[in-house]
């Protein structure tokens, strides 16, 4: 028998076929006889007896007639060969109403992140089948009490359940009580309580610990002292605190810890073996409150404190990360090891600007700004979006030259010891490890784990007993050129992204990949914050004196710019590699004048003269003669005063044409030739 949709039927086949087994010859078993024979089958079907819920077509689909529309008779005959009806037809309405409930199964998986491992998976599969059970009975009540609401019929009662309680345990294997009124009160509880209801309360208690949550964090506080206590140390302490043989208190708030707090249920004291502590000091949130009081703040953060996980960005100059570090080779001088300060582009990984210096200051930070900006200016780059800076030599930069907007859109200034954040640091890291180890002698760390990349120095055993002598001490010419050379093979070797950047270098990523959107380079900006600073005046309207050299004003105009009775100004430079200026631009009151020409000097001699220096004569008259085209054009004449009656005099006069003599061009070449300027003094005498 089959239920098609809500229909119990029975099939042409299960109606006609003959089960009865064969003995000698003879088919003895009445019961397993045809319910009826083929050719009554289809008397019943021609006069309608039977109902005919789907008809067979062949192809292994059968016809399907509906038990009770077949003679009684017939029925009883059917379910004296399959079995009593109405119990499949409960059996299967049974099991319509059950659905394995998914909001149970997610509550008990996440429930068991919090109830530790004893609320394994069989437990919480015991759990889920219990809700579901609930659910389904939920659901087969409502479902009764609409049929009788429709009915007219009486109320329902728990009793009427037991069926499908049972029927359920057995098919399932609920774990709920078969009593209908412990089942009642069951459920009841889990209409207040929820999921919740279904958990046994010896999961997630401290009734069954023999070391609650007080005796642990006892043994932890006590693992954390800074004498960084054995763990056998630890279980010794504890015992002796809870026989009255220690006192224990707590520093910070002045609480002394009463050892009766530390008893069983019978007054005596929990005294712990060695193994036990072992295993709560071992615990890895146990470990890390160790830790947290043991550790220094740094060595905390990058061994324990979680950390952020991050990707570099897809085009050049969208970061570029700073930092400083001490070459790993000493200076024959000295004894110490010359400052390096690096900036990289984080995308390409490339070196963009380096300096060095004797000392740790601002004026190592300076000349490596410096150097990143002349190479942004040789190559024509725009300014880079983000810088990621320290705090130590920076922080005094964070109002003006670092303040985000100002030069770089994005500043992030990084926290002071967190060498984590900083991407420079590693980078520092793979240059060392990388190219400096392959072509320099002395590179690594004394505690280096590798032997390859360890380091060992002679001891000198004097009266201080911590003096220690390198194999080998460099001029600082050797270590500065030997760390540029290593610059530049590490830009032009091949990026470790190989995937991303298939055969490309990392100098090739940082020129190719290049971000479209930067700010273009202004270099007469950027001089104020990072150039030299020389308080100068204009001379005689055309040049101001700079390091000891005249540089000319661009055009006599840059004069109107000036404030009132003000010719002094602020000249600013960036030097360049060689000391050498390239560009002068002048400031007043913060607002830029004009930007500096160093026209040069041209020999006095005729006969010494060189092109150049007719060149050099020619550009400086050129800037004489504007100068005096200026003044003619903006030139005043003297006003004169007349009478009243000296004008209508002069009104009554007759007029006559005046012819104006024409200019001659000037020879700025030739300025000076053919003209007698003694005579033309006494001239003008």
């Amino acid at each position: 028998m089959e239920y098609f949709g809500k229909i119990l039927c029975i099939s042409k086949e299960d109606l006609t076929r003959d089960d009865r087994p064969m003995v000698g010859g003879y088919q003895i078993d009445d019961i397993k006889a045809p319910i009826m024979s083929v050719s009554c089958y289809d008397q019943l079907v021609y006069r309608k007896k039977i109902r005919v819920i789907r008809k067979g077509v062949g192809r292994g689909v059968t016809a399907l007639v509906s038990v009770e529309s077949l003679p009684e008779k017939y029925r009883k005959r059917v379910e004296e060969k399959y079995g009593n009806m109405r119990l499949e037809i409960l059996r299967h309405w049974f099991l319509v109403h059950w659905v394995v409930d998914d909001s149970a199964r997610t509550f008990y998986t996440r429930k068991s992140l919090v109830l530790g491992d004893n609320f394994d998976l069989e437990k919480q599969q015991e759990c889920v089948l219990n809700a579901s059970a609930i659910q389904a009975v939920l659901r087969l009540m409502d479902d009764v009490k609409m049929q009788r609401a429709v009915m007219q019929g009486e109320r329902l009662c728990w009793e009427e359940m037991a069926g499908a309680i049972n029927f359920y345990q057995a098919e399932f294997g609920h774990t709920l009580p078969l009593s209908v009124n412990r089942f009642k009160k069951k459920v009841l509880e889990f209409k207040e309580k929820g999921y919740e209801a279904l958990i046994s309360k010896k999961f997630g208690n401290q009734n069954t610990r023999l070391v609650n949550v007080k005796i642990e964090k006892l043994l932890v506080s006590i693992a954390a002292r800074p004498n960084r206590p054995w763990n056998t140390s630890v279980c010794d302490m504890y015992n002796q605190f809870v026989r009255g043989e220690l006192e224990m208190f707590n520093p910070e708030t002045g609480e002394i810890y009463n050892p009766a707090d530390f008893t069983d249920k019978k007054g005596n004291p929990i005294e712990l073996s060695p193994s036990t502590v072992q295993y709560y000091l071992t615990l890895p949130k146990n470990q890390a409150l160790i830790d947290k009081q043991q550790m220094s703040w740094t060595t905390f953060m990058h061994e324990q404190r979680p950390h952020v996980h991050r990707e570099s960005p897809e085009y050049s100059f969208s970061k570029v990360s700073f930092d400083d570090r001490d070459l790993p080779r000493k200076l024959k001088d000295s004894k110490q090891r010359p400052k390096a300060y690096y900036a990289y582009d984080v995308a390409s990984q490339c070196v963009v600007g380096f300096s060095y210096s004797r000392k740790k200051d601002v004026d190592l930070v300076v000349d490596m700004f410096r150097n990143m900006f002349r190479l942004i200016e040789r190559n024509g780059w725009g300014i880079p979006a983000q810088v990621e800076v320290e705090n130590h030599l920076m922080s005094q930069w964070k109002e003006g030259f670092l303040e985000a907007g100002k030069v770089f859109k994005f500043v992030r200034f990084c926290a002071p010891q967190n060498s984590q954040e900083k991407y420079a640091e590693p980078l520092n890291g793979a240059k060392k490890r990388s190219l400096e180890h392959e072509h320099q002698l002395g590179i690594g760390r004394f505690y280096a784990k590798s032997k390859k990349y360890r380091t060992e120095a002679k001891k000198v055993f004097d009266e201080l007993n911590d003096t220690y002598v390198d194999k080998q001490y460099y001029t600082w010419e050797e270590l500065i050129a030997e760390d540029q050379e290593i610059i530049r093979l590490f830009n032009e070797s091949l990026h470790p992204n190989q995937k991303k950047y298939p055969g490309m270098s990392r100098w090739q990523v940082l020129c190719e990949r290049m971000n479209p959107n930067l700010q273009p380079y202004d270099k007469a900006y950027i001089a104020q914050f990072i150039g030299e600073c020389v308080p100068t005046t204009i001379r005689r309207n055309s040049y101001c004196r700079v390091n000891y050299t005249d540089y000319w004003l661009s055009s006599p105009e840059v004069i109107e710019k000036l404030s009132p009775n003000n010719y002094k100004v602020d000249a600013y430079y960036i030097p360049e590699e060689d000391g050498s200026i390239k560009d002068v631009f002048i400031y007043q009151d913060g607002k830029q004048i004009d930007t500096l020409v160093d026209m040069g000097r041209f020999n006095t001699a005729d006969v010494e003269q060189t092109e150049e220096d007719k060149r050099i004569l020619g550009k400086q008259m050129k800037y004489i003669h504007a100068f005096d085209e200026m003044m003619v054009r903006n030139g005043v004449t003297p006003v004169g005063t007349l009478k009243s009656e000296s004008v209508k005099q002069i009104a009554s006069a007759p007029v006559k044409a005046v012819k104006i003599p024409k200019t001659e061009e000037i020879d700025y070449l030739n300025y000076f030739k053919g003209k007698d300027y003694t005579r033309i003094g006494q001239d003008a005498v």
